[in-house]
């Protein structure tokens, strides 16, 4: 018999928002009308001027290594991007530029948690801080977000009343997937209070943070008074930019934590493509037109889909007013809404991913991305409510 695999794989599970867009996939491949309301994909291709600035780079012979931390220009670049754009006291030394925020998320894991160590999660939640976690020998502890006048808050008191001595790491993310939440000062000062209260390590995961409707505020938990130095701030170009297969994500982390996160960076994925850089480091000094442009279609999308959904009296649309997404609750006859999503797809064609695919809190509820176009939006909305009734 051969040795066996870790055991810590034990806990890490598949993706399950990926196997829903693999059977969407197969549908499409035998013929037949699919609607992907699934990946967190912009449907935009990347702004022209990074493309450019790459071709450029790749001409010159930029497609060797670069330095593990990235280029300087695209760091300091990044550090007046967070001092001066989310008031994160940041210098270009306390940035790593990763492959994707995934790579972030991971080394920074895998530097500060020990076996035993929890991470407190508001969950729903992407998956891949559960199984980051468990990658490091943690524990995840998931805490059910509250509804509130439809509307996911977070939840401080069962936050607080979770933590035990083994509690290291409060993830906080915002805008939020998979419902798309924007979480107020007023909620990140109470998170804030907590953490420093309790001497936690904060992630702070703010992918989506250009894609915000209604002139909704962002706000930087590490811009607030003593959490810069307890806070890991992870951000990237995959959603803002429309550079998903880029995959150049970057992350800021205070002296006390940089030198570990860096380490396992070094020694995880060397560092990012060159030309890939150039290109990030263009749409951060020019980029801001292209940016606005993705963010209007998104919000014109949101308000379609929404108003289209609302027509159904089984679908309660929560909320939302950043990322790419609508978290929809729904009244169906299914064991469970992933069983629900299947049959869905199968006599509809709607692909959404259901709502456990971000933990158990999600039971009951389908997250719907409208990175996709406004034709296919309405179609999938008339056929999901045709359905639901």
């Amino acid at each position: 018999m051969l040795p066996s695999s870790a055991k810590r794989m034990t806990n890490v599970e598949f993706s399950k928002i990926r196997e829903i867009s693999a059977k969407a996939a197969e549908r499409a491949n035998a013929g037949h009308d699919v609607f992907r309301l699934t990946l967190g994909e912009p449907d935009f291709d990347t702004p022209a001027i990074a493309q450019a600035a790459a071709f450029e780079a790749i001409k010159a012979g930029d497609t060797h290594y670069t330095p593990n931390t990235g280029i300087q220009a695209l760091r300091e670049a990044l550090a007046s991007k967070l001092s001066n754009g989310n008031g994160i006291p940041a210098k270009a030394e306390e940035i790593i530029v990763t492959n994707g925020g995934s790579e972030a998320l991971l080394d920074t894991f895998l530097a500060l948690l020990n076996p035993g160590d929890e991470v407190m999660i508001p969950s729903p939640a992407w998956p891949n801080y559960d199984s980051a976690a468990h990658l490091a020998g943690a524990t995840p502890v998931h805490i059910p977000m509250e509804s509130e006048n439809g509307k996911f808050i977070s939840p401080i008191e069962q936050i607080e009343a979770s933590i035990t001595p083994n509690t290291k790491i409060l993830v906080v993310n915002t805008p939020h997937n998979p419902t798309g939440v924007v979480l107020s000062k007023e909620e990140l000062q109470e998170l804030a209070n907590l953490a420093t209260k309790h001497n936690l390590i904060v992630i702070s995961d703010e992918m989506y943070e250009k894609i915000i409707a209604d002139e909704t505020p962002h706000y930087s938990i590490a811009s607030f008074p003593g959490m810069a130095e307890r806070t890991i701030t992870i951000n990237g170009f995959s959603k803002a930019y429309a550079m998903t297969g880029w995959r150049v994500g970057y992350l800021h982390a205070p002296t006390a934590y940089y030198p570990a996160i860096f380490r396992v960076h070094q020694f995880n994925t060397a560092c990012t493509p060159g030309f890939a850089q150039q290109a990030a480091l263009t749409l951060l000094k020019d980029g801001e037109r292209a940016v606005t442009e993705m963010k209007e279609s998104f919000q014109r999308r949101r308000v379609l889909l929404q108003s289209a959904l609302e027509k159904a009296t089984n679908l309660t649309v929560m909320e939302a007013t950043g990322a790419i997404y609508l978290f929809v609750h729904v009244q169906h006859n299914d064991s469970n809404i992933r069983d629900f999503a299947l049959r869905l797809l199968d006599e509809t064609g709607v692909a959404c991913v259901p709502g456990t695919a971000f933990g158990s809190a999600g039971e009951g509820y389908l997250r719907l991305s409208y990175a996709t176009s406004e034709e296919d939006l309405l179609e999938a909305a008339k056929r999901l409510v045709a359905y639901v009734g």
